[in-house]
């Protein structure tokens, strides 16, 4: 059993059951010198650390946490941790002047970690996936929704899945997996995307669901690559297989995609920055979860960050993520996420923590169990070497988690330097 006490800020996000929208997002349910019982893997009692005190008993290992900030761990609802090689060679184009289209046309991009994916085997994925969770871990993450869609086959798909599987069983981080093999089209299947499209549809995605290897079936549905037909045939199926349904839309151009996501009743609609109010309006109508990734706009050198502001004036429960992958976005920090969505997307402090802890446990269908330091849910929970939780965006760059518990578990703690 574990007492955590003399938390300066314990910020439960405690609230309704649901994803919080409007004022909600402001709503913090800060406990001032708060404290937290645990039991086993769950909580037991929250409250100020004076009441709590009076519960403690011999057999409770003490944690102080020292008037630091206290907060849930992130719940990152949209990565892709499982790849071969770097792309820094692209990075550097980039630099020069190249874009992502660009990139990707002649040869680059997706295709490019899709060779390196196939070619590396399921222990070589698994070892450099593992050296990555500790990233998560050292920014205050605990809960990763890991997409496959490196590897474009029958068999490189599953074996990127079957690492996702092994991660949630030997690393210290939770994992809620993803099929994404409508990530691109592969190579063997230039201008034969139907017959690619089929692939998927009649082997793989019935693979995957024998072997029960994913939660949910994505699709990065953009024209020239899987447009909103393709798109709509990928995710019927998906459904009728029992999958839950996620949709890359709107990223690079205004293609349909947030319909599509609202159509097809999907838990949420990622990316966005190409989305106007006639998008928002159907994914509010639907009840859809947007998934907004400012830090892979930031990376490809855009400014055309979703519209943050709008989505919450209608009534979104708007989610933060990085998006954490090897081209657009190489970044596991929750805490710069949340800078850029302070500095370039209008959202306030408190908006971003509730984007990315409850508002993001409930897009992975999870909002019962963690997001939020309640009883009865999974103690997984950050101590932050802050004293005001406004800090974690204000000073990006910094590495904030000064310890992180999965489950009431120490899984990480940052060490003393000399």
């Amino acid at each position: 059993m574990l007492a955590v006490i003399h938390c300066g800020e314990l910020v439960t996000m405690a609230g309704p059951a649901r994803p919080r929208v409007r004022q909600e997002l402001k709503e913090l349910a800060i406990i001032r010198d708060g404290a937290m019982l645990v039991r086993g893997e769950k909580i037991e009692r929250v409250g100020p650390s004076d009441e709590i005190k009076s519960y403690i008993t011999k057999e409770h290992r003490i944690v102080d946490a020292g008037g630091r900030v206290v907060l849930p761990g992130f719940v990152d609802a949209h990565t892709h941790p499982v790849f071969g090689a770097t792309r820094v060679a692209e990075y550097e184009l980039r630099s020069q002047g190249a874009t992502y289209e660009q990139i990707a046309a002649s040869g680059g991009g997706i295709r490019s970690t899709v060779r390196t994916t196939r070619a590396a085997s399921e222990d070589e994925l698994i070892d450099a996936a593992k050296h990555r969770t500790q990233w998560f871990l050292r920014n205050g993450t605990t809960t990763i929704e890991a997409k496959s869609g490196y590897g474009l086959s029958l068999e490189s798909e599953l074996k990127i899945l079957r690492v996702i599987r092994r991660l949630n069983q030997e690393s210290c981080l939770r994992l809620v997996p993803t099929f994404l093999g409508a990530h691109e089209v592969p190579d063997e299947f230039r201008g034969k995307s139907e017959e690619y499209v089929d692939l998927l549809i009649h082997r793989m995605l019935p693979e995957v669901v024998k072997e029960g290897l994913a939660e949910y079936c994505d699709i990065f549905c953009e024209p020239g690559i899987f447009n909103v037909a393709a798109g709509r045939r990928i995710l019927k199926t998906a459904r009728d297989l029992n999958l839950g349904l996620r949709v890359h839309a709107d990223q690079l151009s205004r293609s349909g995609a947030a319909e599509l996501a609202a159509e097809a009743g999907a838990a949420s609609a990622d990316h966005l920055e190409r989305t106007d109010q006639k998008g928002i309006e159907a994914l509010a109508a639907a009840a859809v979860q947007p998934v907004l990734l400012p830090a892979s706009v930031y990376t490809l050198g855009s400014h055309g960050f979703a519209p943050a502001r709008a989505m919450i004036d209608a009534g979104l429960g708007v989610v933060l993520a990085t998006d954490f992958n090897p081209g657009s976005s190489p970044t596991p920090s929750m805490p710069f996420v949340l800078s850029l969505a302070c500095t370039q997307m209008r959202m306030t402090p408190a908006e971003g923590v509730s984007a990315a802890t409850i508002n993001a446990a409930y897009s992975l269908g999870r909002g019962s169990k963690i997001g939020s330091l309640e009883p009865g849910k999974a103690a997984d929970f950050v101590i932050h070497d802050c004293t005001d939780y406004r800090e974690i965006p204000y000073f990006a760059g910094v590495e904030p988690a000064f310890q992180t518990y999965l489950g009431g578990r120490l899984v990480y703690a940052r060490q003393a330097i000399a």
